[in-house]
C-alpha cells in the first residue's frame, strides 16, 4: 500500500520515461522536463480515474502535460494583451 494512493500510476508512468529524460543533451533540458512532469500531479486524480478504465496512461500525462502548457500560454497571452494596452494608452 503506497502513501499516495492517487499517485500511484502517475509516479509509475513518469518512472517510465525517466530513460527519456536522462538521454536528454542538456542538465536544462532534464530539470525543465521533470518540473513539466511533476507539475501534472496536481491532475493525479483524473489521470488515475481514466487509468480504470484505458490501459495507457501516457495519454492522461500528456493530455495532463497539454492543459499544463495550454493554460501556461494562455496567461502569456493575457499579459501580452495588458501590457499593449497599458502600452497603447500612453
Amino acid at each position: 500500500m503506497s502513501l499516495f494512493p492517487n499517485e500511484d500510476v502517475l509516479t509509475r508512468e513518469i518512472e517510465t520515461w525517466r530513460g527519456f529524460i536522462d538521454s536528454l543533451p542538456t542538465d536544462e533540458d532534464r530539470v525543465v522536463l521533470t518540473k513539466l512532469l511533476e507539475s501534472c500531479y496536481k491532475y493525479s486524480v483524473a489521470i488515475n480515474s481514466h487509468a480504470e478504465t484505458h490501459p495507457f496512461p501516457s495519454e492522461s500525462l500528456i493530455m495532463a502535460l497539454l492543459l499544463t502548457q495550454h493554460k501556461l500560454i494562455n496567461q502569456l497571452k493575457l499579459m501580452i494583451q495588458s501590457a499593449r494596452k497599458r502600452h497603447d494608452n500612453e
